[in-house]
């Protein structure tokens, strides 16, 4: 197994979400992979947790990584948040995604969790995505 694509695939998933033009009239540049000190802007993107299972084969190390992008809002509904979540959908899914290590196989989307925490009035659409990266570090 080789988790040695972990960081290029989160650098091209974040580049890309950066990039996007659907997605930057709605965030911004409000797209972190760790949230900023102080207030946090009333709608962001946040890259979040990974899962890893190794995909080696004979010809090569492979692996699969199982990760989520979190579309978090202060709105006082899910319209706002719904319509992020799916700029960050229709951005990532089949992206031919560029990385400085490893080649992407395949990058898809696999589910998707919205809900509410009533104690602070926020939204939240939690994307997860399944991307196949094949290592090519000797």
């Amino acid at each position: 197994m080789s988790y040695g694509v972990g960081a290029a695939l989160q650098e091209a998933v974040y580049a890309a979400l950066q990039a996007d033009a659907a997605l930057n009239p709605l965030v911004g540049n409000d797209i972190f992979d760790q949230l900023p000190d102080g207030k946090v802007p009333d709608l962001f993107v946040s890259l979040g947790p990974e899962t890893v299972l190794d995909r080696s084969d004979k010809d090569g190390d492979g692996a699969e990584h199982r990760f989520v992008v979190s579309v978090i809002g202060e709105a006082s509904g899910f319209a706002k948040v719904k319509a992020a979540a799916a700029a960050v959908s229709d951005g990532l899914v089949d992206a031919d995604l560029s990385l400085n290590r490893g080649r992407l196989v395949f990058l898809r989307f696999d589910r998707a969790v919205a809900k509410r925490d009533g104690r602070k009035n926020m939204r939240r659409v939690d994307l997860r995505f399944v991307a196949r990266v094949e290592d090519n570090h000797s």
